[in-house]
């Protein structure tokens, strides 16, 4: 219960932050960032307190070490890898092309309108 209290609060002080923001229209840009960024700040806190948040920040920690373990492809890799993707598009896109015109050829003659 008390769980659900902090994530309403939560979502209120974001809610409040989003009309900061609008409120302030007449005010410098930075002023209303600010308090966009503190509506923000301030609900991240009090979702970090219940036990949602944290399995959540547990989650984004362990993602960010699985992404460590990523073997990204080399330069040279993604060229070569792009080029193919292009040339194989490129000629799809020609078969297509020959396609299309052999159905609009066929349609014609059964039509008549060669």
């Amino acid at each position: 219960m008390v769980d659900k209290l902090k994530l309403t609060a939560a979502m209120m002080l974001l809610a409040a932050g989003v009309v900061g923001y609008y409120m302030l229209a007449n005010e410098p840009e930075l002023w209303r960032v600010v308090a966009l960024l503190a509506g923000l700040a301030l609900a991240t806190a009090a979702v970090m307190q219940t036990p949602t948040g944290r399995s959540a920040w547990t989650f984004v920690k362990e993602a960010r070490v699985e992404l460590s373990k990523v073997v990204w492809p080399t330069r040279k890799e993604t060229v070569q890898t792009t080029l193919v993707v292009i040339v194989l598009v490129l000629l799809i896109a020609l078969f297509l092309w020959v396609v299309d015109l052999g159905l609009i050829k066929s349609v014609s003659m059964l039509t008549g309108r060669s």
